[in-house]
């Protein structure tokens, strides 16, 4: 059964499955931040690079399994398969959104 995501987050995904960076402006606002791996990445050049380096690195796919959310933030479940110790893992995905874009997302 399909995860029914907001646009951006449904996005973000589509994004994550694929190696296409170019379409993230289109998911975050441009001073968005990313926390990941314990390091936190601000912007939308910093995000652009975080995505193409952990697409290289670890060569992965997410699969949203399950939502949820409350006023301040968006919260996926998500199976992630590639390239790195303990894979498939079941990662969060924690997500605040402002003007239907990501202004920050938390993965953990």
């Amino acid at each position: 059964m399909a995860v029914l995501l907001r646009p951006p987050i449904a996005l973000f995904f589509e994004l994550s499955n694929k190696e296409d960076s170019t379409s993230l402006d289109r998911c975050f606002v441009t001073e968005a931040l990313v926390h990941d791996e314990k390091q936190t990445h601000r912007g939308i050049t910093e995000i652009k690079n975080w995505f193409t380096e952990a697409k290289k690195k670890y060569s992965y796919t997410a699969e949203p399994l399950e939502m949820e959310e409350d006023e301040a933030t968006v919260t996926v479940r998500a199976r992630v398969s590639g390239n790195f110790p303990g894979s498939p893992a079941v990662l969060r995905y924690v997500f605040e959104l402002r003007d239907d874009r990501i202004q920050s997302l938390a993965i953990g």
